[in-house]
């Protein structure tokens, strides 16, 4: 929950979003005005975390799975259940929407609003990775850090060919893509199994070590940007297609993670913060999925009010970053509000039904 948290925040308030020449809702990030804000990015960067984290938690329930006689099938089925349930509504909501402004002659929200469904490659990807854990969960067993070396290998290969020797095909642009999340979904295994954790800190402080090197010598010999989100009026971009920085990103966010751990779980070994984060967790992919929703919304109701969308990080841009917390903050409240209620409603028909 705290990756997509940051994730919402990095979206809400450090993205300059205004509508650009054609009247389309663009949302460039400002670190190309501060200079070494690309640093920031290293911490701030979380999406690798999720994928890690997600390691651990789906390798958990494959075992699971497996001990009670589960098959690749059940398993499944009940994590893109998890997964995509959440989506259901979301675009049930803005296809509705979206046939009323075609209807009465506006345009349609994929001219001008693209940009909302910037959730949906996250959750793509990341469903592509759990359809591979039956597989990926048995190379794990079988051949340890062999996989994610391979992996890496093949993210290097395909940045080569694409970027070192300019053929720009899809072809290595969705490879290297594919093996950057399977290798950040992989080495969380190695925090599942233990393996991590019996190190201990110096094991840990190996790891952050070591994706920090690889970081620093990617992005200071290799023709990659220091930064891991895009920059405007950079060439080349970390994030679309993913690059190797991202593997070694996710390694050195690994190390930090497990160093931060003791001290995490004797957190939520108290009853408050523990029931916190359960529902919260609960919450994950739901607040995900709507967070760009209700910027939108905010931003209709703030230009409505009078005010105008800035195109560059200017002084007033800065100071109104907690605006940009707090608005889009309570129209998303709203929105769980209304689908927390129609769940109850529709699952006290449910139950009505099934006693009838």
């Amino acid at each position: 929950m705290a990756s997509i948290c940051v994730v919402v925040l990095w979206h809400w308030t450090l993205s300059i979003t205004h509508w650009d020449g054609d009247y389309t809702l663009v949302m460039p990030n400002p670190i190309g005005y501060v200079p070494g804000k690309w640093a920031a990015t290293w911490v701030l960067q979380v999406m690798p975390v999720f994928f890690f984290v997600g390691g651990y938690a789906n390798l958990a329930g494959w075992q699971a799975n497996t001990r009670d006689g589960g098959g690749a099938g059940r398993f499944l089925a009940a994590r893109l259940r998890r997964l995509l349930t959440p989506l259901l509504p979301f675009l049930a909501v803005w296809l509705a929407f979206d046939l009323v402004l075609q209807a009465t002659g506006r345009r349609s929200v994929l001219e001008w609003g693209i940009v909302v469904f910037v959730p949906l490659w996250f959750i793509g990807v990341y469903a592509g990775v759990i359809a591979a854990v039956p597989l990926t969960a048995r190379l794990h067993r079988a051949w340890g850090w062999r996989v994610p070396v391979v992996l890496a290998v093949l993210v290097l290969a395909a940045d080569a060919l694409r970027l070192g020797a300019g053929w720009g095909g899809p072809v290595p642009a969705l490879l290297g893509s594919a093996c950057v999340w399977l290798y950040c979904h992989q080495i969380g295994y190695f925090w599942r199994d233990g393996t991590l954790v019996k190190g201990g800190r110096p094991l840990a402080a190996a790891v952050a070590a070591a994706g920090f090197a690889g970081l620093v010598l990617l992005t200071t010999f290799g023709p990659y940007s220091r930064s891991m989100v895009a920059v405007q009026g950079e060439d080349t971009s970390n994030m679309f297609p993913t690059t190797a920085p991202i593997t070694a990103l996710a390694t050195f966010q690994l190390g930090l993670v497990m160093l931060a751990r003791p001290r995490l779980n004797a957190w939520l070994r108290r009853r408050g913060p523990w029931r916190a984060v359960v529902a919260a967790n609960g919450l994950t992919m739901t607040v995900f999925v709507w967070h760009m929703t209700a910027l939108v919304v905010f931003l209709w109701l703030y230009e409505r009010a009078g005010f105008t969308l800035s195109s560059e990080p200017t002084a007033t841009w800065w100071l109104t970053r907690p605006v940009w917390i707090v608005g889009p903050g309570l129209v998303l409240a709203a929105i769980l509000a209304v689908l927390t209620g129609s769940r109850l409603i529709v699952g006290r028909w449910v139950r009505r039904d099934r006693t009838s």
